[in-house]
């Protein structure tokens, strides 16, 4: 087991006496629960830190392409993802 610091920690009576039940209720000491609750917030800090920092990978969209060819002054369209055209004329 790590070594313990001792630390004092001055707490309103209404929030320790909550923290009591709630070690009571889950088999704890109050010196447990609190430490448990401490661990599980660093934790939760720890994974959404990570989540932020992850960078999500959003594909770009895809293009497609129609031929108009036949007509005089024939290109290529493209169409990004979002419904505009661009047209390519050949070379």
């Amino acid at each position: 087991m790590s070594e313990r610091k001792p630390y004092l920690l001055r707490l309103p009576r209404d929030l320790m006496d909550d923290l009591m039940r709630w070690a009571k209720d889950d088999l704890r000491s109050f010196n447990g629960q609190i430490e448990w609750i401490l661990r599980d917030a660093l934790r939760q800090k720890r994974r959404k830190a990570l989540i932020d920092a992850t960078p999500q990978f959003n594909p770009p969209p895809a293009k497609s392409k129609k031929r108009t060819s036949g007509e005089p002054g024939a290109c290529d369209v493209e169409t990004d993802g979002s419904g505009q055209e661009q047209r390519n004329p050949h070379p």
